[in-house]
């Protein structure tokens, strides 16, 4: 006895096709329709089961309803001369009434009980100068992303001067470099004036007694306003650094 014509309608009917490269996962969609007033259980077989992942393989498509079927190419070392053999077949089967048991059914369905569509499977790469035009898409693409940055980048270092912020924060840190300048030139005068009076007292006792001790004294005291000039030619500088910045 021949077997039932297949009740589901499968889109695509005949092929699945599957677009590369295929060094990673390709899928495409299998849809599944029942037009008919009864449940159809349903499953998705391969002749390359370790090539494809199916989710869902099985189960039962309500009455006028429909299923998308996901199927997965796992990735491979495609070869344009090999000529692809695998096929899918979609096996159904009415659903009986009040069913639980949906393994079972399948068991006990009689062979003229069953339906089935078989679809074969189609590798496509895409043209060569589709793949041209690709590569040089993405040339332009990369190009005009790194214009864009680079003038983003020139933007932000010419406004960086004019931002109102930065600006605040230099003139701010001019002000307190040249409150501590102040601070120190005013030490600076005190120490002179110190060491002003010590000289001349040293002077006195030098005379009187003629002491080398004291003199090294005085050569040791004089080092302390060298090194304040020193603290005083390095925060010019520093001042001098930061209002170029504000200039340029």
């Amino acid at each position: 006895m021949a077997r039932q014509e297949q009740v589901l309608l499968l889109e695509p009917q005949h092929e699945l096709k599957f677009r590369g490269p295929f060094t990673d996962v390709v899928t495409t969609t299998l849809k599944l329709a029942n037009p008919t007033d009864r449940n159809v259980c349903f499953k998705v077989k391969t002749t390359a089961p370790r090539r494809y992942c199916v989710r869902p393989n099985s189960g039962v498509i309500d009455a006028g309803t429909s299923i998308n079927v996901s199927v997965m190419l796992q990735p491979f070392d495609y070869d344009p001369n090999e000529k692809s053999k695998h096929k899918f077949m979609v096996q159904s089967l009415l659903a009986p009434p009040e069913m639980t048991d949906m393994e079972g059914v399948w068991k006990e369905a009689k062979p003229e009980e069953l339906m089935d569509s078989k679809l074969r499977c189609v590798f496509e790469l895409p043209a060569e100068n589709e793949k041209t035009h690709d590569m040089d898409t993405n040339k332009v693409l990369s190009s005009s992303l790194l214009k864009s940055e680079s003038s983003t980048l020139s933007m932000k270092s010419m406004g960086s001067p004019l931002d109102d912020g930065e600006v605040k924060k230099i003139m701010e840190e001019c002000k307190r470099l040249q409150m501590e300048v102040q601070r120190l030139r005013e030490e600076n005068r005190q120490i002179r004036e110190e060491d002003g009076l010590r000289m001349r007292k040293n002077t006195a006792m030098s005379s009187q007694h003629s002491s080398p001790s004291s003199t090294s004294g005085v050569v040791m005291k004089e080092e302390g306003p060298s090194t304040r000039m020193l603290a005083l030619v390095v925060l010019f500088f520093v001042i001098g650094v930061i209002i170029g910045k504000l200039v340029l």
